[in-house]
């Protein structure tokens, strides 16, 4: 049934577009593609699954300790890996995410092993509601409400917060904004923050929705994540949070359709679709400069 699907593919999109935003925030302040963003998403499923396991906590303290955990990972990683090289060649910047990305991940699998690790039973009792002819499940309701307030959360920030006004200066011209006396610095770490603890909770409802948390979990969301913010067009806020509902939608009704060994490269063939049509992407707006 289409409402059944289309509430499938939501709930996944939210989550795409949870992570999305962590690149395309990134990149509309300092225009650098954190390739590492995934392993973070990956690093939250993990501290949310030993919250759960090990401290007994319910799955919303879980998920919570989740965001802090990622929050402080992506703070140091900006301050060790990204700042050093921020006058330096975008290649460099782009070498020293790849370089971040391999280590969280080979670490990962040092610390957790090969095997991916289910969330118990007891951390969120999945029950079934029928609507309008749809089963829908309590978890998809639950990934798709967390979801909608931590992207209306992101919206408020950015819009109505003097730190959310100091981002959307930093975007335009950061060289500028620090001329007008805003702390570059502190701007840049805390969109790293915001985008870290949006993929930490990206992680816990993913690790429920699969009941599956591995080591390299990281790497497909990452990419499908990352082609979600370019389809709505890299560097707005607004277009990765319709990019990521967008390519969950079509990929579930791609499934849906019987193509689910394809339901990988459906997301790419559709970026590259949009990409032919619209090369900004969806809500991406064209850069002019002078010469």
């Amino acid at each position: 049934m289409l409402l059944q699907q289309l509430i499938n593919g939501i709930a996944l999109g939210s989550v795409y577009a949870l992570i999305a935003l962590g690149y395309t925030m990134v990149y509309g302040i300092i225009a650098l593609i954190n390739f590492a963003h995934g392993e973070i998403f990956m690093a939250g499923a993990f501290v949310g699954l030993i919250a759960v396991t090990r401290f007994h906590l319910n799955i919303f303290l879980a998920m919570l300790a989740a965001m802090a955990v990622c929050t402080v990972m992506g703070v140091v990683i900006e301050r060790i890996a990204y700042r050093p090289l921020r006058r330096s060649s975008r290649l460099s910047a782009l070498i020293s995410a790849i370089g971040v990305s391999i280590f969280l991940s080979s670490l990962a699998l040092m610390l957790f092993g090969a095997d991916a690790k289910p969330f118990p039973d007891t951390a969120f009792p999945v029950r079934q509601i029928h609507m309008a002819g749809a089963e829908i499940s309590s978890l998809q309701l639950l990934i798709i409400g967390v979801s909608a307030l931590l992207m209306l959360g992101l919206e408020f920030i950015v819009r109505r917060t003097k730190i959310g006004k100091a981002m959307r200066a930093v975007s335009e011209d950061y060289q500028t904004a620090a001329l007008m006396g805003i702390d570059v610095n502190r701007v840049i770490s805390f969109t790293f923050a915001i985008g870290s603890a949006l993929a930490g909770a990206g992680g816990v409802l993913v690790g429920l929705l699969f009941n599956a948390v591995s080591f390299n979990m990281g790497l497909m969301a990452g990419l499908k994540a990352f082609a979600a913010a370019v389809l709505g067009g890299i560097g707005s806020i607004p277009g990765a949070m319709l990019g990521g509902l967008f390519l969950g939608v079509t990929e579930v009704l791609g499934v849906a359709a019987g193509y689910s060994s394809y339901r990988d490269a459906i997301a790419f063939a559709i970026l590259i679709l949009v990409l032919l049509v619209k090369p900004t992407g969806l809500l991406g707006r064209a850069i002019q400069k002078k010469v």
